[in-house]
């Protein structure tokens, strides 16, 4: 049984790739600060997998840390990164957080994977990394222009740093896969988003504000170039991005990469704006939601949605969920958490 670690794996995406790999029969390492998570998720992946993966709580900016960890660790087969701070907004208000613990959190990780006898490594890369791309649907070759925000900065940064270490060590093979929005939760309501605080991401927002939590959901912006009005995003449910991780990781410990750094689109090839996933909503929960139009905020694109041609040839993926699917999840997921 190979030993993959998955850093961040309390988090949203991270605790839901830990999922698919233990039921695809990999033994988990979780590495998490917990600080935008909770230890209760492990409760949650026991319960749906009915595997405990071995957790271990630890501040990747910490280098002594991160080294003696793969001292105890030696045998890892594969590496998923996924401990990133992640919110655009965020982002502009504090950049230095955001370099801080982006970068440093990966290059210390970087310098330990080429010390293992299997170097595979799997990074949790972002469509922000094209800024306002100039054609939709956004391919894999669209131009990387300068980023909207430091949280995009991060990502197109992290990326030159994977490619510049994969040029002199060729025993490393990495891809970065480049997600669109993730959404929705496990269908056993076990697991999914727990934002620490005001949710950063649209549609915590609007379950908290469906179940009376948040009195109004803001909508920054709905004097955009779109149809109306409001900001365009490809919206992928988490477990079929999760799934496309597992895949990631199989290319490479099955050495059919083509290159020693790849990267793959990871959305539904279909673009939502906010209103739709307004009305997606209201559509699930039968409820009404109470909304205000607010000014756009600093460092949103108009409209960015995925080509993912490359991953249903490639990889052999494909999203298999609905933006109402992915919505009806999220919405059972709130539910279950505030009525416990």
């Amino acid at each position: 049984m190979r030993k993959i670690l998955v850093t961040g794996g309390l988090g949203f995406i991270g605790s839901h790739t830990v999922v698919e790999l233990q039921n695809n029969g990999f033994e988990v390492v979780i590495i998490d600060d917990l600080s935008n998570s909770s230890e209760s998720v492990l409760d949650g992946i026991i319960g749906i997998t009915h595997k405990k993966p071995t957790f271990e709580n630890l501040d990747l900016k910490e280098k002594a840390s991160v080294e003696n960890f793969f001292k105890k660790h030696n045998d890892i087969s594969g590496v998923i990164h996924f401990a990133a701070s992640k919110a655009v907004g965020e982002s502009v208000e504090n950049p230095l957080l955001y370099y801080e613990n982006n970068l440093h959190t990966l290059i210390y990780m970087l310098k330990d994977v080429l010390g293992l006898q299997e170097s595979n490594f799997i990074f949790s890369s972002s469509c922000t990394v094209y800024g306002q791309a100039d054609k939709m649907p956004i391919t894999e070759n669209a131009p990387i222009k300068l980023a909207e925000s430091p949280y995009g900065n991060t990502k197109q940064i992290g990326e030159e740093i994977i490619t510049d270490t994969c040029k002199v060590n060729l025993n490393l093979n990495a891809i970065a896969l480049r997600y669109f929005n993730p959404i929705g939760a496990h269908s056993s309501a076990l697991i999914g988003e727990l934002p620490i605080g005001i949710p950063q991401n649209l549609v915590p927002y609007i379950t908290q504000t469906g179940f009376g939590l948040r009195e109004c959901l803001s909508v920054f912006g709905n004097d955009y170039p779109t149809p109306d009005g409001t900001c365009i995003r490809d919206y992928i449910h988490v477990v079929d991005l999760a799934k496309a991780h597992v895949l990631a990781l199989q290319r490479l410990l099955d050495k059919k990469n083509d290159s020693n750094f790849e990267t793959f689109n990871v959305g539904t090839g279909v673009g939502s704006s906010v209103l739709e996933v307004i009305t997606a909503f209201e559509g699930v929960s039968n409820k009404s939601l109470n909304y205000k139009f607010a000014p756009r905020r600093e460092g949103d694109v108009i409209s960015a949605y995925a080509d993912i041609t490359k991953a249903n040839n490639v990889l052999g993926w494909k999203a298999k969920s609905s933006l109402e699917d992915a919505i009806d999840s999220a919405w059972k997921w709130e539910q279950k958490i505030r009525n416990l």
